[in-house]
C-alpha cells in the first residue's frame, strides 16, 4: 500500500540545523513544558497522555481549548510567526506577552499572570518532565536567548511534516493517535496501534513517573514521528520504532536508502536533510512512514486486513 504522495503545490522545507538554534530550541522546549503542564493540570486524562498535548496551526502551536476561566474555556497559542504567547478568554478576553531573550523563571511568572488576567487557574507542576535533573521552572534563572529567524524555519518545517504525518494517518482503519507535538519529549508524532494489548514497559524515562509510561505503552504500537534534534542527536531527524519491538525489526530493509536503525535509541532515524533535499521529500517522508510502519506490523503479525485502508483523498467518503 502506498500513499499519493503527489503534492497540489511546490512546497519549500525550510533549512532549521540544530547545532545554530540549539540554546533557543532548548528554551521553547521548557517553555512548552510550562504551557503545557497547566494544559495537564486542567484536562481529563486521556489515554496515552493525548489530553496534554499540542497541535500545529497556521501561526503555530495551539493547546486548543482548556475547561478554565470565567466562559469555561482558555486557548494558549505561540505564534511563532509574530512570537508571542497569546491567551484566548471564551468570554472574549485576551492576553499576550512576546517571546524574547528571557530567563524560564521569567516565563514562568509571565505566563501565570497571563492566565490570572484571563481570569483562570494559575497552577501548575513545576519541574520538568524527560529531561535529566533539571531545574524546577522558578528556579531557572539562566538568561536564554530567542533566535526569531531559527523559530519562525522551524515552524515552516512543523507545518510541512505535520501535511504529511496527517496524510499517512488516512491510510489507517484501526486506532491511530492524533497528530500532536509531546512537550516532554518535544517531538511531533502520530502512532498506530495493532489491538493487542503489550507486555508491561519497563519505565525509566527520566523524571517521568513510571505509571504514565506505562499506560502510554499498554497496548502494542508503531510510532513516528519529527524532533528537532537533542538527545544524542545533533541534527532534526525524523523517527519510527515499535512497542514492543518484534524479532527482527532492527534489521528490516526499509525507504529512504538514508535511513537507518539507531541501536542506541532502538529505533529508525532519517535525517530531516535527506528528506529536504530529496527531489520530492514528501515521496521520501511518505517511503519512510511506510516501510517502517509494514515492518513492524509484518513482523508483528498485525491484522493489517482489518487496520488498513486506501489513503484518504478530499470529498471522497472511504467505501463500504
Amino acid at each position: 500500500m502506498r500513499l499519493d504522495t503527489t503534492p497540489p503545490t511546490s512546497f519549500t522545507w525550510p533549512d532549521i540545523p540544530y547545532t545554530a538554534w540549539r540554546d533557543t530550541c532548548a528554551a521553547l522546549h521548557l517553555y512548552l513544558q510550562i504551557v503545557g503542564k497547566y494544559r495537564l493540570s486542567r484536562t481529563p486524562w486521556v489515554n496515552h497522555s493525548w489530553h496534554a498535548t499540542f497541535y500545529v496551526n497556521a501561526r503555530g502551536l495551539t493547546t486548543s481549548q482548556i475547561v478554565d476561566g470565567p466562559g469555561g474555556a482558555i486557548e494558549i497559542e505561540f505564534d511563532l510567526i509574530d512570537h508571542v504567547v497569546i491567551g484566548m478568554g471564551a468570554d472574549g478576553r485576551t492576553e499576550r506577552f512576546a517571546l524574547d531573550s528571557m530567563s524560564v523563571a521569567d516565563f514562568l511568572f509571565r505566563f501565570l499572570d497571563l492566565i490570572r488576567a484571563l481570569g483562570g487557574t494559575a497552577e501548575l507542576h513545576g519541574r520538568p518532565n524527560e529531561i535529566a535533573d533539571a531545574k524546577p521552572f522558578a528556579e531557572d534563572r539562566q538568561q536564554r536567548p530567542y533566535d526569531r529567524d531559527a523559530v519562525t524555519r522551524f515552524h515552516q518545517a512543523l507545518i510541512q511534516v505535520d501535511r504529511v504525518l496527517k496524510q499517512f494517518r488516512t491510510s489507517c482503519f484501526g486506532k491511530v493517535s492524533p497528530v500532536h507535538l509531546f512537550w516532554g519529549s518535544f517531538d511531533l508524532a502520530v502512532t498506530r496501534f495493532s489491538g493487542r494489548i503489550a507486555p508491561l514497559h519497563p519505565g525509566g524515562v527520566p523524571a517521568l513517573p513510571d505509571e504514565v509510561t506505562r499506560e502510554a505503552y499498554s497496548h502494542e504500537v508503531s510510532s513516528a514521528g519529527f524532533w528537532p534534534g537533542g538527545g544524542g542527536v545533533d541534527y532534526p531527524a525524523f523517527y519510527s520504532y515499535a512497542y514492543p519491538a518484534p524479532e527482527g525489526f532492527s534489521q528490516a530493509r526499509v525507504e529512504p536508502e538514508a535511513a537507518f536503525y539507531s541501536p542506541e535509541l532502538g529505533e529508525f532515524l532519517l535525517p530531516y536533510d535527506a528528506v529536504r533535499l530529496a527531489s520530492d521529500p514528501d515521496a521520501a517522508l511518505s517511503a519512510f512512514l511506510e516501510s517502517t510502519y509494514v515492518a513492524a506490523a509484518k513482523l508483528g503479525h498485525w491484522d493489517r486486513g482489518a487496520l488498513e485502508c486506501s489513503p484518504g483523498r478530499p470529498r471522497q467518503p472511504r467505501p463500504i
